[in-house]
C-alpha cells in the first residue's frame, strides 16, 4: 500500500519524475486539488498543458481516425496531440500531456493509452519529445468509477497518493489572497475542510475544490443577500455553511479597523477561540505599513498562540511583512515561542 504523501511533496515528487523522463501517476480523494498540482507545475515550468478527460474519450481522441489508402490504413492523429515536427507553442519550451480520470477510463481508452504511455505513439505516430505525460485518477475506495488497470500498464507508471491536507491549503490560499473569513473559520474549524465520505447522501461536500467556488461566491454575493446561504449549501453542504454563517456572523461584533488603529492598547480582547480567530484573519489581512505599529500594539495583547496565528498569516498573505522593523522587533522578542 501506497503512503498518501502532502501537497508540497507530491509537488516535488512529481517534478522529479519529469525530470527522469518517467510518467507520474497521481491519485487522491475528489476535489483535493490533483488536477490543479498539474496546471500549477505546468505554469512554472512553463509548459502549454492539454488536458485530457480520459473518462470523457474515445479510443480515436488517443489513437486517432482510421485513414483508408487502397488496401491498408493508417491512422491519421487529432491535433491535440503535439508529434515529431509540430512547433512548439509560441514563448513555451514544450507541453504537459495530463491524462485526468486515468484509472475512470473505459477499458478500450486504457488499451489505447497504453501505447501513447509506454511508446509514446499515437496511432503510427511519435509524441514530440518535449511532450511530458503525466497521469491522475481517484481512489476506488472513495466509490469513485474507477476501472482495473493491466499489471503492465501499472508497472510503467510511477504511483503517488497524495493526502487531503489543510495546512498546505491554507498556505495555498493566504498566497492567493482567498478570503480570511473561509482561512479563519477552516482554522477554527478544521473537521469542516473536506467533509467528503464515501457513503454521503447530500448533493456536495466541503472539500478544497468547493472552498475555492465558495471564495468565488463572496467575491460576488455580499453576506447580506438573500442567495447567499442557498449558494453556499449547493457549494459546501447544507451543515458546512450553518456553521461557516454562523461564525461569519462574528464579523458584525468585532471592533473595527478604525478602531484597532486608534485605539490598540484599550479596545477589547475576545476570549472565545472562534473570536480570536476571526480576528486574526481580519488583521492579518488588512495590516499595512502604516498602521502595522498600531496593530502590533493590539496584537500583542493577545494570547501568545493566537499572536503567533496572526503573524503567520500576515507574513504569508504580505512577504513583505518580515522586513518591516515591527514585525521583526516582536520576532526577536517572541523568538523561543516561534520556534
Amino acid at each position: 500500500m501506497i503512503t498518501p504523501v502532502k501537497i508540497s511533496v507530491a509537488k516535488r515528487m512529481i517534478i522529479s519524475i519529469m525530470q527522469a523522463g518517467l510518467v507520474p501517476f497521481l491519485t487522491g480523494s475528489p476535489g483535493i486539488g490533483k488536477s490543479s498540482i498539474f496546471h500549477e507545475i505546468a505554469t512554472m515550468g512553463n509548459l502549454e498543458i492539454i488536458d485530457l478527460r480520459l473518462s470523457q474519450c474515445d479510443p480515436t481522441d488517443i489513437n486517432g481516425f482510421p485513414d483508408l489508402k487502397g488496401n491498408k490504413a493508417t491512422y491519421v492523429p487529432m491535433d491535440t496531440l503535439p508529434l515529431v515536427g509540430d512547433a512548439i507553442p509560441l514563448g513555451k519550451v514544450g507541453w504537459m500531456l495530463l491524462l485526468d480520470e486515468f484509472n475512470s477510463a473505459s477499458p478500450s481508452v486504457q488499451a489505447a493509452s497504453y501505447k501513447l504511455v509506454l511508446d509514446r505513439m499515437v496511432g503510427n505516430h511519435h509524441l514530440h519529445d518535449k511532450v511530458f505525460i503525466c497521469c491522475a485518477g481517484n481512489l476506488e475506495t472513495d466509490n469513485a468509477i474507477v476501472n482495473p488497470m493491466s499489471t503492465a500498464l501499472q508497472s510503467r507508471l510511477i504511483h503517488i497518493q497524495m493526502e487531503t491536507n489543510m495546512d498546505d491549503w491554507l498556505v495555498w490560499a493566504m498566497d492567493n489572497k482567498v478570503d480570511y473569513r473561509i482561512t479563519s473559520y477552516l482554522q477554527f474549524a478544521p473537521k469542516n475542510f473536506y467533509s467528503f465520505m464515501p457513503d454521503h447522501t447530500d448533493s456536495t461536500y466541503a472539500c478544497p475544490r468547493t472552498w475555492v467556488f465558495a471564495n468565488k461566491l463572496l467575491q460576488k454575493v455580499t453576506m447580506d443577500s438573500d442567495i447567499i446561504r442557498p449558494l453556499l449549501n449547493g457549494t459546501l453542504s447544507t451543515h458546512v455553511t450553518s456553521e461557516f454563517l454562523a461564525f461569519c456572523n462574528i464579523y458584525k461584533e468585532l471592533p473595527s479597523l478604525k478602531d484597532l488603529e486608534s485605539s490598540p492598547e484599550t479596545v477589547s480582547i475576545p476570549t472565545s477561540p472562534s473570536t480570536l480567530f476571526a480576528i486574526t484573519g481580519f488583521i492579518a489581512t488588512h495590516a499595512t505599513d502604516k498602521n502595522m505599529a498600531s496593530l502590533a500594539k493590539y496584537i500583542s495583547r493577545m494570547p501568545m498562540e493566537f499572536q503567533i496565528v496572526c503573524w503567520r498569516e500576515m507574513q504569508q498573505r504580505n512577504p513583505d511583512t518580515c522586513r518591516n522593523p515591527v514585525y521583526q522587533q516582536w520576532a526577536v522578542k517572541n523568538i523561543r515561542e516561534l520556534y
